[in-house]
């Protein structure tokens, strides 16, 4: 049966987009040869690549509404838009991995048809659409971008778990290979969307999510610099930061924590291989926000300290192990690293999160805290990671031996804070 478009790529990009094309009538297939599967028997795929953006229920109600998915390539050949959603995950080097990217243009290549539009949603490097995807397309399709077919970027904008920004009320950004190009993807967004923005070339709609990305990463890594210092000053920064957000102007509040998870990767090399100049102040950015996980465990060795405990047989609680509040997404979250090296130092680990029912580290899975209470009065610390709004935080710090808010969520006195 022949659909309108083809999401490729099924995970935290991918899904929402075919919910929001479900929904506004949009004949969808999806295509992953690892999720379809999953997906078209109403479950979420195991690997975690769609936890925080839909639930079991939501995809239900998509099948329903006519979303199918698949492992057959050949149901590509059959649209008029295709979106590359693949993941770009960060390999060793912190560089992008652009494999998944390039079994999707494979693939769709294979069976492109004239006036098809393509549009690339992964993250990517400025010049991956021009320089990278549009020779796969072309050699395997034998058709030319910009006459044959349409080409464009769009970064990817979701805010997983935003209850004020959702698919339609996020503007998108697109970028074509050709003016024609970007009006075509701007058409197909303008369906989705309540506002499209144009910009002058793919390559410029890249480095938007370039931009926007490293931009969150280098204030956060300010503030996590300034919870150090005013812990060292005795300053309490979270007064500091709510004084400080009520400047109407030149001023975002951004907070401190443990650590910075998520899907953003943070880019210090624009486009490697290319001589391009590196962004010094990302790179030391992400050295300021790796750094967190350390500087609370070095905390916690502190406070165990001054109560005459060691972190050596200590038994250290985690609350939320999410990378953010009310989602199940543990991509990058600080808590894996937190963990590793508490119980490296010998501590004896276990944690809460009301989305995670098992939790594995090191290769070994990490008890569960049944009774969250009773679990924080009989550790000797308990570490706020992640503030799930069903933690009653006033009653966690009662019940608890010793608290660390690494968030500053606990009223004021509460807690040691960050």
């Amino acid at each position: 049966m022949p659909a309108d478009l083809a999401v490729i790529g099924l995970g935290h990009l991918g899904l929402p987009l075919a919910r929001a094309a479900v929904s506004g009538g949009i004949a969808t297939i999806g295509y992953d040869p690892a999720r379809a599967v999953d997906l078209a028997s109403g479950r979420l795929p195991c690997d975690g690549g769609a936890e925080g953006t839909l639930t079991a229920a939501d995809v239900r109600r998509m099948l329903s509404g006519g979303f199918r998915p698949t492992t057959d390539p050949a149901e590509l050949g059959r649209v008029r838009t295709a979106v590359i959603c693949a993941p770009t995950p960060p390999a060793a080097d912190r560089t992008l991995d652009l494999s998944q990217v390039a079994d999707a243009a494979r693939a769709l290549a294979a069976r492109l048809r004239p006036h098809t539009t393509v549009i690339l949603e992964s993250p990517a490097y400025p010049g991956t659409t021009e320089e990278f995807l549009r020779p796969i397309l072309e050699e395997g399709s034998g058709l030319r971008a910009g006459r044959d077919f349409h080409l464009a970027h769009s970064p990817g904008r979701l805010d997983p778990g935003n209850r004020t920004h959702g698919y339609a009320g996020t503007p998108k950004v697109i970028g074509g290979l050709t003016p024609a190009c970007t009006e075509s993807a701007a058409a197909f967004y303008g369906r989705l969307t309540d506002k499209v923005v144009r910009a002058r070339g793919p390559r410029e709609a890249e480095t938007v999510h370039l931009l926007e990305t490293n931009y969150r990463h280098v204030n956060m890594a300010l503030v996590n610099e300034m919870a150090v210092l005013c812990h060292d000053l005795n300053i309490d920064l979270w007064d500091v930061i709510r004084c400080a957000e009520t400047k109407p102007f030149g001023f975002q509040a951004f907070r401190p924590g443990p650590g910075v998870g998520g899907h953003g990767v943070p880019l210090d090399i624009p486009h490697p291989g290319r001589g391009a100049s590196a962004l010094r102040m990302v790179e030391l950015a992400q050295q300021v926000n790796d750094r967190m996980p350390r500087y609370v465990i070095q905390r916690s060795a502190t406070l165990l300290n001054e109560h005459g405990k060691s972190v050596r047989g200590a038994r250290v609680l985690l609350l939320g192990v999410t990378y953010k509040p009310d989602l199940a997404d543990q991509q990058g979250s600080p808590a894996r690293e937190v963990a590793t090296r508490l119980m490296e130092m010998g501590a004896s680990v276990s944690y809460h999160d009301p989305y995670v029912p098992n939790w594995s580290v090191l290769g070994h899975p990490v008890p569960r805290a049944d009774s969250l209470y009773e679990a924080a009065a009989d550790a000797d610390l308990t570490i706020l990671l992640q503030h799930h709004r069903t933690y009653d935080l006033q009653g966690l710090a009662v019940k608890a031996q010793l608290l660390l808010d690494t968030r500053g969520a606990t009223p004021a006195g509460a807690a040691h804070r960050l």
